[in-house]
């Protein structure tokens, strides 16, 4: 099967995955959209297929010979983008966060799941191998009940893209908190299995419009058992292009601690164990594995990786850590897990 591609998005990002997608066997790039034009110039250009300035053309002159979407867009455009690729009955895959509101996220699962079509958010941790090991070796016991959780996450990007969409509310819908934030969370949920209970949160914007440094407190459970956690991250950090990020996880029979990366595991009672970690981790590497894991999932190979259900969690709990930090309280993340009922 080819499977037939639109991009909605046509910057940077949206580049790199088009030329990977590109290189695969079975993937027809048809046409593109976005309101700038250099982005929709560079298209033209490396494609030569139709390209619009908005997506609403792109779909009613296209949709019919179409499988798939890849949007690469600020966050706040994701859910209309998405729901209007849904309703087009075409498969959909979103860069991270899934959307910027617990209502919007739910709805678009329930759409992809009630049209029977692919969503997937690209949280590229999943096809990492040091994260891979990490969830292996929870859940494989080693380390006993997980109890406890401390992650992470520095980038500099506030000062080197002050005047970004990434800065601008409307936009973004929140500062580094659902910026790379995202994959902290993302990160945190996935590799220890468990479900946000509740958060309390504290944010610092500087002089910007949007949170720039973010420390969470979250209750967990993972089957049915507590577990606490600690989220740090920060957008001013002095890493340039580089993410500097941490885990720290404690359970009852040991813990593990990744850092600057490297990956260890102390049991009780014995000396720290280096575990080996095989297999790259390289930016093109990654982000190979996410599109092509998107394709797979397309032609019905097998389910996706990162559903968009997942990312519909991340979304809860990174909405409820605003509402705690609006409200200074700590803030049931259960209702954001399931808002329209």
């Amino acid at each position: 099967m080819t499977v037939k591609l639109a991009a909605i998005g046509l910057g940077q990002l949206c580049r790199y995955e088009l030329d990977t997608y590109n290189e695969m066997d079975g993937v027809e790039i048809v046409t593109g959209a976005d309101i700038a034009s250099n982005g929709r110039d560079q298209f033209k250009e490396r494609f030569n297929v139709p390209v619009y300035e908005d997506y609403e053309t792109m779909l009613r002159e296209h949709a019919s010979q179409l499988d798939a979407v890849n949007i690469v867009t600020p966050h706040t455009l994701h859910y209309e983008q998405a729901m209007a690729c849904l309703e087009n009955d075409l498969h959909v895959f979103l860069e991270k966060p899934l959307v910027t509101d617990a209502k919007d996220a739910q709805n678009l699962v329930i759409a992809a799941q009630r049209r029977d079509r692919v969503l997937v958010v690209g949280y590229q941790r999943h096809y990492h191998p040091v994260y891979s090991k990490i969830k292996g070796i929870i859940d494989s016991g080693k380390l006993g009940e997980v109890h406890t959780v401390s992650c992470y996450m520095g980038q500099n990007w506030i000062r080197k893209f002050p005047d970004a969409w990434r800065t601008d509310p409307a936009l973004s819908g929140g500062g580094q908190l659902y910026d790379s934030g995202s994959h902290l969370i993302d990160t945190l949920l996935w590799t220890t299995g468990t479900t946000p209970v509740s958060v309390s949160a504290v944010m610092d914007y500087e002089e910007h419009s949007v949170d720039v440094n973010s420390s969470l407190a979250v209750e967990l459970k993972r089957n049915g058992r507590p577990v606490t956690a600690s989220v740090t991250v920060t957008a001013d950090g002095v890493q340039d292009p580089d993410t500097y990020e941490g885990l720290n996880i404690w359970g009852t029979k040991g813990r593990l601690t990744y850092g600057q990366d490297v990956l260890t595991v102390t049991q009780r009672g014995e000396s720290p164990e280096k575990i080996p970690i095989d297999g790259k981790t390289d930016f093109q590497t990654l982000l190979t594995k996410k599109l092509q894991d998107f394709i797979e999932a397309v032609r019905g190979e097998h389910p996706p990786t990162v559903p968009g259900s997942f990312g519909q969690i991340v979304v809860a709990l990174t909405e409820a850590a605003y509402e705690a930090h609006k409200t200074k309280s700590v803030v049931d993340v259960r209702p954001y897990l399931n808002p329209n009922s």
